[in-house]
């Protein structure tokens, strides 16, 4: 392919080229011609046959193109990662989703609700709980309480910190809940538990777990939580939105924070990747656990998180309490480290510097979209790509 759609296997994979290609251009148009983002790369695939790959723009602010091989920021896109190591631990009988968090972290045994440090939970966080957010842990970055001002002045939501597992959880620890666990839903630093949940289950880092039990069975050979100094090439530029409108870069590639191996390794942010690596990924969940022959989870389990796992099937239009999340609200359930679809069933999620992916399981499509700007909330690209590839279908497995 020389950057567009592959016409004849969209065809035939019942897919209008056109459609796709159009998806495209309007992106161009819209995003890097206006210099509202820095580049990009789409990839579109169905029945794990790629038919669209486009990288497109600058990979740095020296003015470097953007390459197919790209390294970036991959943020909450980490977040399913630590779902499924969890998940692979449930498997085997070592947690349950209704485990009691205090049971692995101890440390959370006398958590309370309220900023006022009076008042109890009015039953344990589970571990549930932490998989689709209904834990009352919180983000700074949400600014909204005075509780996720103290989350800011200790630095917890920072993908580099120069805590410990075991310090993140002590420090956290000390502030109390937003809500008792199940009231309802926020975007947290629920995933980072998680991952340090997977720590002290498995008895290794969680970069340790991520390389043995996914990232090598998968063959994702350019993810992980340190850039190597032979790849920091590849390593794209990050920008930010300004006060102007335009963008400014915020993170060198070649200088970048990943270049150092931190302390702690967030499950909820951490990881750098590819569109490659990452589709590979997708690939796994799209098959329902298995990829090449290598099964991480059953197809039972990819069923389970990829459903609405809310209590009584309800949306994140009616439970959260969140300013800030990777997912739109009205008609979109949480799974187990995904949002969903209610009316179609994709599940998606994205990271802060507007990294995107997004899986249809009846219509057996993957989408990933990279980029590297800050914040992923500035424009409405995800939702206008979704509805750009379904628009394409010209076959429907769902109809």
């Amino acid at each position: 392919m020389s950057g567009m759609t592959d016409r004849a296997a969209a065809q035939a994979a019942g897919m209008d080229p056109d459609r796709l290609d159009g998806l495209v251009d309007f992106l161009d148009r819209t995003y890097l011609g206006t210099g509202k983002l820095p580049h990009m790369h789409l990839q579109v695939s169905r029945d794990e046959q790629v038919l669209l790959s486009v990288a497109r723009g600058h990979a740095r602010g020296t003015g470097e193109p953007l390459h197919a091989d790209a390294l970036y920021r991959i943020a909450s896109m980490t977040k399913p990662v630590t779902s499924v190591a969890f998940m692979m631990l449930a498997e085997v009988g070592r947690v349950a989703l209704d485990t009691p968090v205090a049971a692995v972290i101890p440390e959370f045994a006398d958590l309370r609700v309220g900023a006022d440090d009076g008042l109890h939970p009015i039953r344990p966080m589970r571990m549930i709980d932490l998989l689709r957010h209904t834990s009352g842990l919180t983000y700074g970055l949400q600014r909204q309480t005075v509780i996720d001002a103290r989350y800011r002045a200790l630095g917890l939501d920072e993908f580099q910190q120069k805590r410990t597992s075991d310090q993140f959880i002590a420090d956290l620890a000390t502030l109390p809940l937003e809500f008792s666990p199940v009231e309802r839903w926020n975007y947290s630093v629920s995933t980072d538990v998680l991952g340090v949940v997977v720590e002290r289950l498995s008895g290794v880092d969680l970069g340790t777990f991520f390389q043995d039990r996914i990232l090598g069975p998968l063959g994702m050979e350019d993810t992980g939580f340190v850039l190597p100094d032979g790849k920091a090439d590849r390593m794209t530029d990050a920008w930010r939105l300004d006060e102007s409108g335009g963008i400014s870069v915020a993170d060198l590639g070649a200088r970048s924070g990943w270049r150092r191996e931190g302390r702690f390794l967030s499950g909820g942010g951490g990881l750098v990747s590819c569109v490659a690596d990452y589709h590979r990924f997708a690939r796994m969940l799209l098959r329902g656990g298995e990829l090449d022959g290598v099964r991480l989870l059953s197809p039972e389990t990819v069923a389970q998180m990829r459903g609405n796992q809310l209590p009584g099937g309800g949306d994140l239009a009616s439970m959260s309490s969140a300013m800030f999340s990777e997912a739109d609200y009205q008609g979109v359930g949480f799974g187990l480290g995904f949002a969903m679809n209610l009316e179609n069933q994709e599940y998606y999620w994205g990271g802060v510097f507007s990294t995107y992916f997004w899986i249809d399981p009846v219509e057996r499509l993957i989408g990933i979209f990279m980029t590297q700007h800050l914040p992923s909330s500035t424009y409405p690209v995800r939702a206008q790509l979704r509805a750009g590839v379904r628009g394409a279908l010209t076959r429907w497995n769902g109809a």
